[in-house]
């Protein structure tokens, strides 16, 4: 992809580095396994709305505040520099496309961290990968997530890495346009399961939508669309669990399969309209 080198954002905060310290609701308990069956939950029963998949990292102990942490300006390494990029550009996309539907974007923030954190939703794992936390309206990612997935999950590039950013920029979309949460609709006899995949899809076609506008920009170079197919690919709950259990069992999928992830992404790219991203609507996904 083409990007700014040395790019910083006023929307990203580093706290690389810096601890973290008690959380609104308390500390948070990671339910699930390796195959990508997870959900965060505070000591109150709190779900996040949304998440990636578990990487392997494990919580570190609190004992700074993350106040204390670094501005973004003394943050120079070359992957912050591009996820800040990417992470400024889906929100310049964002502001259009609601602007011509007569909508406001509510632009979000980039949290950086290493390990934990804590966020109004409570703290924050890396061992979950990256998540959005739609009390606080912000995004969450410990990098180490890239390497775990280019060299765990086989899912290099770029291109991939940016499609994990607009998946879950798009869940903010979903929060500011008032898009039911997994939780919610379970509460209207859908199950949680089923829930939770149209919800994780539809972010899928959000990140497509966006990388429809950066082919319109002569963005992408050769090799980027397959890179995001090959990431949405590789954290499918069916080939999670394939490799975890040797088995699959779709009634306890949480972000759809590796063919769902992937069609969602390119429904997206393809049309750049996200009333093409209506999951709900759709009686196959």
């Amino acid at each position: 992809m083409k990007w700014e080198r040395g790019y910083r954002s006023s929307d990203v905060e580093d706290r690389r580095g810096a601890g973290l310290s008690g959380g609104l609701f308390g500390p948070i308990v990671a339910i699930g396994s390796r195959f990508g069956i997870i959900g965060i939950v505070t000591a109150v029963g709190l779900f996040f709305a949304a998440r990636a998949f578990l990487g392997g990292d494990t919580p570190m102990s609190a004992t700074s505040n993350p106040g204390e942490a670094r501005s973004p300006a003394s943050s120079t390494d070359e992957m912050a520099s591009f996820v800040s990029f990417v992470f400024d550009d889906t929100q310049k996309v964002w502001t259009e496309k609601l602007a011509g539907r007569g909508r406001r974007y509510g632009r979000t923030k980039l949290v950086l961290f290493t390990n934990s954190t804590s966020t109004s939703c409570g703290y924050g794992s890396a061992a979950v990968g990256p998540f959005y936390c739609p009390l606080d309206h912000q995004v969450y990612i410990d990098l180490g997530f890239f390497r775990e997935l280019e060299r765990r999950f086989v899912a290099p590039g770029d291109f991939a890495q940016a499609y994990v950013i607009a998946h879950e920029v798009g869940h903010h979309v979903q929060t500011l346009l008032g898009m039911r949460s997994p939780d919610d609709t379970a509460r209207r006899r859908e199950s949680r399961s089923a829930a939770s995949v149209k919800f994780e899809l539809q972010a899928d076609c959000f990140a497509g939508v966006w990388a429809n506008s950066t082919q319109q920009r002569d963005l992408l170079e050769h090799g980027d669309i397959d890179e995001a197919l090959g990431a949405a690919a590789a954290i499918g709950d069916d080939r999670l669990q394939r490799q975890s259990t040797g088995t699959v069992n779709p009634e306890t999928f949480t972000h759809g399969s590796s063919e769902q992830r992937g069609y969602w992404f390119r429904r997206g790219l393809a049309s750049g309209d996200m009333d093409t991203c209506d999951t709900s609507s759709e009686a196959r996904l």
